[in-house]
């Protein structure tokens, strides 16, 4: 069945994880284009801010103070927009946390409180969402990640979550395809991005954590969260840098091991000491409203892949990842004679 997805401006969004990074840069993005908001996030305090914003340019929005990882509160979530809007016409899953350290570190608790959050909260999210938009159509949008594809080592069980969101949310899509639900799935996965993502993590390494490069900002996230919110898109990578990680662990996967183990793993760590473990996101909200992280380097502002990606013709599209296959061979093609 086609999808017929209405423009931004005549559309309600549902966005959690709305507070930081990410979520609060799409959040402005969107109203600014003319959505209505049903605001998602575990700081009141940090929505209130957020929706009063919002509502004094004009704008408007709801917000609701919700755990993700409880599926009564993403209940409310879905309640809160039928009450405000008559319904929703796309949900964002965006909400999420993160955890630095080698897994012999990490307790087996956290794990799971990571995983309540980035896979069972999703899925809470998705599923109420399927159920709502699979007769009236709309969209569902999944913030992933480029390791939905890769592992990035010292973030284990955040990488092992997201591959279980790609795997879910392929699985949704085809189901609904496969019952003619006028419903987009997309899979957004961005690479490294400049938000408070490192500062928020729960952190057992011995340095404060920090990207590796390149790093990119939450706006080209956004940029293509809203376009897919029009655009029927089945995923989206955000950064070319993270074109060439996927595509690099796909075609040689031991020198991808290798890179992680003796470069990436360096510059996960900041030259700061960690900060108390207590502070961090998994355990407890930030009431910040905070778009920006501790990124050290340049910051792409664009990533012109992305871009064209979300811009170009389906033969545009498919010259770029041939191209980047083969700029990746010809590289790996050099450090390889430089070898011998």
């Amino acid at each position: 069945m086609k999808t017929n997805l209405k423009k931004l401006q005549d559309q309600v969004i549902v966005l959690t994880g709305a507070s930081s990074g990410i979520g609060l840069v799409t959040a402005r993005m969107a109203t600014r284009k003319g959505a209505k908001l049903v605001l998602a996030a575990r700081s009141e305090e940090a929505l209130r801010q957020l929706t009063d914003e919002i509502t004094q340019a004009g704008g408007q929005a709801v917000y609701v103070v919700a755990d993700v990882s409880q599926e009564a509160d993403v209940l409310r979530i879905a309640q809160t927009a039928q009450q405000h809007f008559g319904g929703y016409d796309t949900w964002i899953n965006n909400a999420g946390v993160s955890i630095y350290g080698k897994l012999e570190q990490v307790p087996v608790e956290d794990m799971r409180k990571l995983f309540d959050t980035n896979l069972w909260g999703l899925i809470y999210g998705s599923m109420e969402a399927a159920r709502h938009l699979k007769s009236k159509g709309g969209v569902i949008i999944n913030v992933g990640s480029i390791l939905s594809d890769v592992t990035a080592i010292l973030q284990t069980i955040y990488s092992a979550s997201k591959h279980a969101v790609k795997g879910f949310t392929d699985g949704l899509r085809m189901e609904l395809e496969m019952d003619g639900a006028p419903v987009s799935v997309t899979l957004i996965q961005p690479a490294s991005i400049d938000t408070p993502y490192t500062v928020h993590a729960k952190n057992y390494m011995d340095r404060e954590a920090k990207h590796g490069p390149p790093a990119y900002a939450p706006e080209t996230v956004a940029r293509a969260i809203l376009h897919c919110c029009v655009t029927p898109e089945r995923q989206v990578v955000i950064g070319g840098g993270g074109r060439a990680f996927i595509g690099m662990k796909h075609w040689t996967p031991t020198l991808f091991d290798q890179y992680m183990e003796k470069a990436f793993a360096q510059q996960e760590h900041a030259d700061a000491p960690p900060r108390p473990l207590g502070q961090n996101g998994l355990d407890r909200a930030s009431g910040d409203l905070q778009e920006r992280g501790n990124y050290p380097g340049h910051t792409r502002e664009t990533s012109f892949y992305t871009e064209a990606v979300t811009a170009g013709s389906p033969t545009l599209r498919t010259a770029l990842l041939v191209g980047a296959g083969v700029g990746l061979a010809a590289w790996l093609n050099r450090s390889a004679l430089k070898k011998k």
